[in-house]
Parts: structure tokens; sequence; C-alpha cells
């Protein structure tokens, strides 16, 4: 075998030939066509049978290896060796290269721990107290009734601010994170409005993980509202709709999380964020330059802002630490297309495993049944000829049995005219019998018909046990037509007196059965 086709078959592998042999003795196909559907089968002889016989539906393994050739790979990273050495060489009193990124703790939030006074300490500032709480309700009064007059006439005096930070730390409890960044939200659109701004419905840890998770940039704002320019940041920089629309913009990824700083888990995260200046705003991201799981702090952005400076400071971060995160992005996304080709790879092989097993199992079903169906027929094929050899012997015995035909002088004869069915060829048959000849015995005679005939002398035969015979014929009257049956009880003179016509007919297996 050296060619078929435009097919070498020299070139293909000892176990190649083999595979390809048992496939055409089984199909009888072209090697020509035999051989791509052997390529396409990975050159496994009982697949590319399956699809010969069933049809060529999807092939997983295929597709799969179609998804694994575009699988996105990762960003390389290129470097440039002369700008590496100067680089090195400017600093060659490190040894090693530092973070570039300020690390962006996790910050959760602690339970407040209550101080309790010592006892003699309460009681020697009680006066104090005291004091201050007549003050401050005195100036708050007097600060309440002179929001009543014009605004320009009204004394524009620092306390208010003083006044307008006891009201909003009042009464502030500790909540839990999510019920506080509701509280934030609330407020928030009570003192500024509605706004497009997306804050975090959670805590700041949750925000931290979903942005560590997702790789997306943390945007952390914390407002102060005893700082003069709060409101002006808030309505003039942060609502302005160059930066809620940056923010709003799912291509670039940000995730903003806002927090009072009278809050306890807002003032946390400033604490840990060494958060000097009011209002201040920071960008986290992760860091994978500096850790594969680092996150860092990249822009810090404190005080009263412009919109553009703050957008700008916004887009520098994120366009700067993009492409990182980019990067791992295609990673991260290679690595679970290689899962999905491994799970899609392992599914088809299961799928042609269970197709082989099924397979095999029919035919195992198959040849059981044939075997058992040939059994069967054996198994009847015996019984019939049991059952033939028992009626022969019946037959015989029967036929010693039957009483001979009476004399021409005697009595009581029943003298009865038998037409014989065409398949005997006896034709009619005339004969006398005595009147309490019974039914089974007229039966009988015309069972034994034959043998009486062929064997008039008797001999000793027994009866086979275990044997209920069944004629296969019926006698019957010609006028008027009456069916006799089989009995032991009934005699031929209480049914045809003197003598009479009958009519042996064969039954069908239809009408014997029934």
């Amino acid at each position: 075998m050296t060619s078929a086709g435009d097919f070498d078959l020299n070139s293909l592998s000892a176990t190649q030939q083999e595979a390809l042999q048992q496939y055409t003795d089984v199909t009888s196909q072209e090697i020509k066509d035999a051989i791509p559907l052997l390529e396409r089968s990975q050159w496994n002889v009982q697949i590319a049978i399956a699809k010969f016989f069933d049809g060529e539906g999807p092939d997983p393994v295929a597709e799969a290896q179609a998804a694994h050739d575009n699988i996105p790979r990762a960003t390389a990273r290129h470097e440039n060796l002369h700008e590496s050495l100067l680089d090195a060489s400017s600093r060659p009193h490190r040894p090693a290269r530092r973070p570039q990124t300020e690390p962006a703790p996790r910050v959760v939030p602690r339970p407040s721990v209550l101080y309790r006074t010592p006892f003699l300490v309460a009681v020697l500032f009680a006066p104090f107290r005291v004091g201050y709480k007549v003050f401050a309700g005195i100036f708050g009064s007097l600060f309440y009734f002179l929001s009543f007059l014009p605004q320009s006439i009204r004394p524009r005096l620092a306390a208010s601010s003083i006044s307008k930070g006891l009201r909003q730390t009042s009464g502030r409890r500790v909540t839990l994170p999510k019920e506080t960044a509701q509280r934030f939200r609330r407020d928030f659109e009570e003192e500024y409005g509605a706004h497009g701004l997306p804050f975090f419905e959670g805590g700041h840890a949750q925000a931290f993980d979903t942005a560590k998770r997702d790789l997306k940039f943390l945007l952390t704002v914390l407002l102060s509202p005893e700082h003069d320019d709060t409101e002006t940041f808030v309505r003039n920089t942060l609502l302005s709709p160059e930066v809620v629309n940056f923010i709003n913009d799912p291509a670039n990824n940000v995730i903003v999380w806002g927090g009072n700083v009278l809050d306890s888990e807002a003032y946390q995260v400033s604490r840990e964020y060494n958060c000097a200046k009011y209002p201040f705003s920071c960008v986290i991201c992760l860091t994978p330059k500096e850790g594969s799981t680092r996150m860092g702090i990249v822009k810090r952005l404190a005080g009263p802002l412009t919109a553009e400076a703050y957008l700008a400071g916004i887009q520098g971060a994120i366009t700067k630490h993009g492409p990182d995160l980019n990067g791992v992005r295609s990673e991260r996304a290679a690595q679970e297309m290689a899962r999905d080709l491994r799970s899609q790879q392992d599914s088809a092989y299961e799928r042609s495993l269970a197709a082989d097993r099924e397979r095999a199992r029919q035919k195992r079903e198959a040849a059981a049944a044939a075997a058992a169906a040939e059994k069967r027929a054996q198994e009847e094929a015996e019984a019939a000829v049991r059952l033939q050899e028992q009626r022969r012997r019946w037959r015989e015995w029967r036929a010693t049995t039957i009483a001979p035909e009476p004399d021409a002088a005697a009595k009581d004869v029943v003298r009865l005219a038998l037409n014989m069915p065409p398949s005997s060829g006896a034709g009619r048959v005339i004969r006398k019998f005595t009147n309490t000849t019974t039914l089974d015995e007229l039966y009988a005679f015309v069972e034994c018909y034959e043998l009486l005939q062929a064997e008039p002398g008797k001999k000793k035969v027994e009866k086979p046990e275990g044997y209920e015979h069944k004629y296969g014929f019926q006698i019957a009257s010609v006028l008027p037509r009456e069916t006799f049956e089989p009995s032991a009880a009934a005699t031929v003179g209480e049914k045809m007196g003197r003598g009479g016509n009958l009519v042996v007919e064969d039954l069908s297996p239809d009408e014997d059965g029934e």
C-alpha cells in the first residue's frame, strides 16, 4: 500500500495505517475520504466509525481548540536597556527598587470603645460640663433667631460653622458600614439635591475588595462638614458635569466611595490614609508591578481644587496605571480561557466515552436479545417435537382402547356416515357404533382412523404421562347443523338416534384457540 488518490500512505505511521485498515474494513469508505475523517477524529477508530454512521455534529474539541487560538495574551512588558542602565547608574547606592506608590491599607471599621470617666474626675468637671451645655443652648437659640434675618444683614459669624458642626455631630450613632453608606447618600442628596454620582452602597472595605477583584479604580472621597470649602468643592468640582460623566463612563472602570469624617468608618479611613486636608480624595488600584495582590494609592487630591485640575489628576492616574490593569485582565482572561478549554476538552472526552459505553451496552443488549430469541426458538422447536411425539404415542395408545364395530345382528346400533376432511384422504366412512358409545370415543375413532386401518392388530402401548390431548377437528351434523363437542357423558344414541350423516371439519389455529 503506497498511495491512494492524492494521499501518500507511506507517510502514515504504523498505528495510523492500522487504524485506517480497521476503519475501512468496517465502513468500506474510500481511503481519500477516510483519512480526513480519521484526522478530524484524532485517529480514534471508534469515534470515526460513530461519525460515519451517525453523522458529524459540532466538534467540542475543535471548537475549544479554535477558542484556544483566540485566547487574549498578556501585554508584553518592553524595557529599554540603555534607560535601565542609566537609571541604575544614577542610583548606585540603592540595592533594590523601592515601590513607587504608597500602599493602600484595607480599613475594617472597629467598634467604638465606650470610655467611662472616673468618678472623681466626673465630679470635678461637672460644673464645666453644665456650663458648656448652657453656653451651647444659649448660642444655639441665638443663631436660630438670627437665621430669620435677611441675608444682607445677617451677621457673618464664623461660629455658624461651629453650630452646623454641632448639629451634625449630635446624635450620629455608630451603625453598620452599609447603613452608614446609605445615611451618607441620603444626607448628600438632602444637602446638594439630585446628583449622578454612583456612590458605592457598602463599607470602604467592601469597595476596596471589589476594586481589587474586578481590577477597577477606587475613588475615595472624604468630606468634612466643618470645613468651609466643602460645599464649594462638592457643587463646583465633584458634581461638575465633566467629573460626573467621567466617573459614570464604564470604560474608565471607576468605583466611587464617599464618607463623612464625622462617621466612625470614614474617620478611621482618614487616619489610615494620613488625610491632613479636606476635602480629600484619592485613587486606589492594584499595582501588579509592585506585587500581584498589592493595592496602592496612585493619586492624592487634597484641598479645594477646580473641576479641571481634579479631573486631570484622576485621568492622569488612570492613564498611567490602566495598561498594568489591562495586562492583568488579559492574563486572567487567558487563564480563564485555558480553564474553559480544559473543561470543554474533558467534557468532550467524557461524552465520547459515554457514547462508546452506550454503543457497547446496546451491542451487548442486542446480542443478549438475539441469544434469548434463538434459545426461545430452540426451546419452542424442542417443545413442538416433544408434543408431536406425545401426540403420536397417545394416538397409538388410544387406538388400542377403541371398541370394535358391532356385528350385524347386534341390537341398539347407531349407523353413522362420516365425511372425513379432504386432508385425511379417507373420503366417506360408514361405521356402526353402539348407542352407548360416547362422543369422546367417536372423536377418538376419527382421530385414530388411519392407525386402525393400518394396524388392525392391537399392540400394548402405554399412555403418555402428563399429556392432555386436544383434537384438531370438530364433528357436526348437516341438517340441521349442530356441532358436537367431545364428551365422556353424552352418547351417540342420545345425539343421533338410530343414525345420521356427520361432517368432520378441520379447525384452523384461530378457531382452535377460540
